[in-house]
């Protein structure tokens, strides 16, 4: 169809956007410029100005095309993760406990639960928040996969101090230790060089005290111009691939296809372009601000939580972006497909799916199996959305495979990297979310003031409002911390009744 465009295995259908035809024309400015900054981004430009720092991580499927010396780095870190995955993984261990937020979890999670073999993969477990009942509940999941001595364990933080992943670390190294088990000789970080978790997972040293030791099976580098979010091609995302037996050179081309068909300037020969130009047009100038992404196919459902991190983080910035929702299809049309169909204008559709299950479907009527079916659902619904002027796309996948993921992953990033630059925006840092992890160190801090003036039970506080507005201004005004709220003070207090934590 004249409206198709396929690269890498993905197929891309733009018809139900009803796109004007003159799109390259209308937004030639924007286009140019997304064009010029990703050349940019390519030749190792510090195009991430507010960080001061170049944007590489299309250099990870591509080694030749990173500058000076990097090149070699990392394809040096990869020959290693190979030679791990055969040396040390292999006939040792049975299970991973995956330790990372953000892009550092989602991604790897995305690629387990879409290529795993059951009774063939490794069992994979996450830590990927710092709940305390999470931790704890995955970590009865591995006792019942053959326990922690058969576990090998991946602590990930680029800078080493991310809190939720040395939380989850801590409890990880307490649950080998109760079990009589040395968690340094289970354990591999990936991190960057000299960091507080290289330092950490690395061999003692007497000129550093922050290298106590004793050292971890392996280190593995990430390096400050690959963001969490687009480092699924860097170790984050090629050791889990290997350890699990997937084809991570598979992955890798994929990705680099990709690239190499949307470096073009022709809008209707570059896949990515023509999808941040469709975004550009539906959202800032149709004001249909969310994203609703509907996988009809099981194996990719967490792509909608992977691109809400993808595409939020990297463009929701300057009071622009676009919200990303979606879950499964057909599970959606029991859902929220109502309100898709009947309710606000406010959101363009994006469906996906496999063509071939590549699995036994089973006629479940004559001449027709569970897969039409799946097919039928998925074709019915964007009819149905259309009928009432919501427009939608499709993007299909004939076979799915470590090729055809590394090459939808591949198409997204780079759409997003086109789209910030036609925006305008930086879409390589993330200022909100450092301003919540500020937020939140400043709270720790104003909680640890109170913990220090609390002399009563919590909830002789709790229990009477007079008395805890009083504590609550003596630990204001002495400690000079304005966080201090009564609502915040009653807040902790609350939490460390139920709790039971009580003064000291």
């Amino acid at each position: 169809m004249s409206t198709n465009l396929q690269a890498a295995g993905v197929e891309l259908d733009f018809a139900r956007l009803e796109l004007p035809a003159d799109l390259a024309g209308r937004y030639h400015e924007a286009i140019d410029k997304a064009v010029a900054e990703m050349s940019a981004v390519e030749a190792g430009e510090n195009v991430n100005a507010d960080e001061d720092r170049m944007v590489g991580h299309y250099w990870l499927r591509n080694p030749k095309l990173a500058p000076g010396e990097l090149g070699a780095t990392i394809s040096s870190t990869q020959d290693s993760i190979d030679d791990f995955a055969r040396d040390v993984f292999s006939g040792r261990f049975a299970n991973i406990l995956w330790i990372g937020i953000g892009g550092s979890g989602l991604g790897p999670q995305l690629l387990y639960d879409s290529l795993r073999v059951p009774g063939v993969t490794p069992n994979m477990f996450f830590f990927d928040n710092t709940d305390p009942f999470g931790f704890q509940r995955t970590l009865g999941d591995i006792g019942q996969a053959g326990g922690l001595d058969r576990t090998l364990t991946v602590v990930v933080s680029k800078s080493g101090g991310t809190k939720e992943t040395a939380n989850g670390m801590k409890f990880a190294k307490a649950a080998y230790e109760k079990a009589g088990l040395s968690f340094e000789n289970h354990a591999a970080a990936v991190t960057q060089p000299d960091s507080a978790l290289d330092k950490l997972a690395g061999p003692a040293s007497a000129d550093d005290p922050k290298t106590a030791g004793p050292e971890w099976l392996k280190r593995f580098a990430i390096w400050d111009w690959v963001g969490g979010r687009t480092s699924l091609f860097s170790a984050v995302g090629l050791l889990p691939a290997a350890l699990l037996g997937f084809d991570s050179k598979a992955f890798l081309a994929g990705a680099r296809e990709m690239d190499e068909a949307t470096r073009v300037a022709s809008l209707e020969s570059n896949p990515a372009l023509k999808l941040a130009a469709a975004w550009f047009h539906v959202v800032e100038h149709q004001s249909l601000r969310n994203m609703v992404v509907l996988p009809y196919c099981d194996r990719i459902c967490l792509m909608s939580k992977y691109l809400q991190q993808l595409v939020m983080e990297s463009v929701g910035k300057d009071g622009k972006g676009i919200s990303v929702f979606g879950n499964k299809g057909s599970t959606d049309q029991h859902s929220y497909v109502q309100q898709l169909r009947d309710g606000y204008k406010d959101f363009f559709a994006m469906f996906l799916r496999v063509l071939n299950p590549e699995v036994d479907e089973m006629e479940v009527e004559p001449g027709v199996t569970a897969g039409d079916y799946l097919m039928a659902f998925q074709e019915g619904t964007a009819k149905a959305l259309t009928e009432t002027g919501r427009p939608s796309m499709r993007i299909t996948i004939e076979r799915f495979n470590e090729y055809t993921l590394g090459a939808l992953i591949g198409l997204f990033e780079r759409a997003v990297g086109f789209y910030g630059a036609m925006l305008g925006i930086n879409s390589y840092h993330q200022p909100g979310v450092e301003a919540g992890k500020t937020a939140a160190g400043e709270l720790l801090v104003a909680q640890q003031a109170v913990m220090k003036h609390l002399t009563v039970d919590a909830v002789e506080l709790v229990r009477d409002e007079r008395r805890m507005r009083e504590f609550a201004g003596q630990v204001r005004t002495e400690e000079g911390l304005d966080v201090l709220t009564d609502e915040y003070v009653f807040d902790l207090l609350k939490r460390f009744a139920v709790c039971g934590r009580l003064a000291k």
